[in-house]
């Protein structure tokens, strides 16, 4: 293989003479251009039997449902795929965006090239289905990922799911998900029998409390009593969705979000991994927690955001510290970059190797808005100039805000945030900040 890099410039470089003085313009090369290429990628499986079992289980996540009508189940779609940087990501949600699974097919477990980097989205159909449910092992599969579909060949055979639009409640779910997990640490680990032991103790039904998982010498214990140092699960029943892989795994770790608004169960196949996050209850989607907000009330010029986009896209992975340091820019702006860039849908986050990976999803800021009623709340109170800073030190901010028919107070201290609003009441900001608040960080920060 050649070590030699191939430039090919745009334009040749050459000499001016503006007033009298001669100018040296060097010809651009850059590494960021982005082709279209019809095909991400092409090539084989080496382990298309664990990984045919990890695409069926992700389809029967996004077929499920805890808290959605019929009717709204019709109207969600299939897996986003992404090709780049050596490995394949399929990812998914329940219905009512209360589970997130992805799967990534990791270096090794493919043989194939990467054409370009990019991603699709495509709705998995019974013919999938069941060309997935007969492959056996070490069966010669091949995958290819397009830009506007996905196939799988085998036996001569070719079935092809086309792409689908991304639907606006994944896009959603997609933002709060992987701040979520980017804030998760992991707890335990469990090798094949500790995890079938695990699976058997799951209560039968659907619990309506709380359940806390611990370990007990080697053996994992699900109590229904609050547990110091226990992971806390909401709609532990969920978790059943993992009955066809457990068994196949050999091993399971347990990652929890730092106030346990969400936990992730990480399974491992080898070469495959499969990544299965709960939200915090069956009744909360991920689509409506809100997580992003407040890293969205600085704005952050449309340039800096394109920078390292294409940033991004050149190295498929996003290390918010990392860019801060080689960068020389601030960390909060830095938090606020990711949270902008995660609420495009543009960014997933890697537990395992503790940063972010790239999305190539189209690039609408304008987007950013209008996927956030309380933000865009919070820009029309401040566009009506009902925010009002009674008072403001160093260590505290008081404001008034003019609600409907009644005028809320909105506290702002180093450790503690406050408003009298009953969304604020019911919630305490564990599903993100009221309208009211960020309202007042906002027009805090530019007085």
């Amino acid at each position: 293989m050649s070590n030699t890099i191939t430039y090919q410039y745009a334009a040749a470089s050459g000499i001016t003479k503006q007033q009298q003085i001669d100018e040296l313009l060097l010809a651009k090369y850059n590494e960021v251009t982005r082709k279209e290429a019809p095909c991400f990628f092409w090539g084989k499986l080496t382990n298309p039997y664990i990984t045919a079992r990890c695409l069926i289980t992700l389809s029967n996540i996004v077929q499920s449902s805890f808290n959605l009508s019929p009717f709204q189940l019709a109207l969600l779609k299939d897996p986003i795929v992404t090709a780049g940087n050596e490995k394949i990501r399929f990812e998914g949600f329940s219905h009512c965006a209360g589970v997130y699974a992805r799967v990534d097919v990791l270096p090794g477990g493919h043989d194939g090239e990467f054409l370009e980097n990019g991603t699709t989205n495509v709705d998995f159909n019974q013919a999938m289905i069941g060309a997935l449910g007969s492959i056996r092992k070490k069966e010669n599969v091949i995958l290819s990922v397009g830009k506007k579909e996905v196939a799988i060949h085998k036996d001569g055979e070719k079935v092809l799911e086309r792409k689908v639009p991304l639907p606006t409640k994944w896009i959603k779910g997609l933002t709060t998900v992987q701040l979520y997990l980017s804030d998760t640490e992991e707890v335990f680990r469990m090798n094949r029998i500790q995890a079938l032991q695990f699976m058997r103790s799951i209560p039968k039904g659907k619990p309506k409390t709380d359940y806390y998982l611990i370990m007990r010498g080697n053996r994992p214990i699900l109590s229904p009593v609050k547990q110091q140092h226990g992971v806390c699960i909401g709609g532990v029943h969920r978790l059943r969705l993992l009955d066809q892989l457990i068994p196949l795994a050999d091993e399971l770790r347990v990652f929890a979000h730092k106030t346990m608004q969400s936990t992730t169960w990480q399974l491992y196949f080898g070469t495959i991994r499969f990544s299965f996050s709960l939200s915090r209850d069956t009744w909360r989607g991920f689509s409506g927690e809100g997580a992003a907000l407040e890293a969205l009330i600085e704005d952050v010029p449309e340039a800096l955001i394109t920078r390292f986009d294409n940033f991004s896209f050149a190295n498929q992975e996003f290390n918010p510290t990392i860019l801060a340091v080689e960068q020389d820019i601030d960390f909060k702006k830095m938090e606020n970059l990711s949270g902008r860039l995660s609420a495009m849908g543009m960014l997933g986050y890697d537990l395992d190797e503790n940063h972010f990976f790239y999305r190539r999803l189209p690039f609408k800021l304008e987007r950013i808005m209008s996927l956030n009623p309380r933000m865009k709340g919070a820009e029309k109170l401040l566009e009506d100039g009902k925010v009002q800073i009674i008072s403001k030190n160093d260590n505290r901010i008081e404001a008034r805000v003019e609600g409907s028919g009644v005028q809320h107070t909105v506290l702002l201290e180093p450790n503690r945030t406050r408003c009298t609003c009953t969304w604020f009441s019911k919630h305490q900001g564990e599903r993100g900040l009221c309208k009211h608040v960020l309202a007042v960080k906002k027009y805090s920060s530019e007085v």
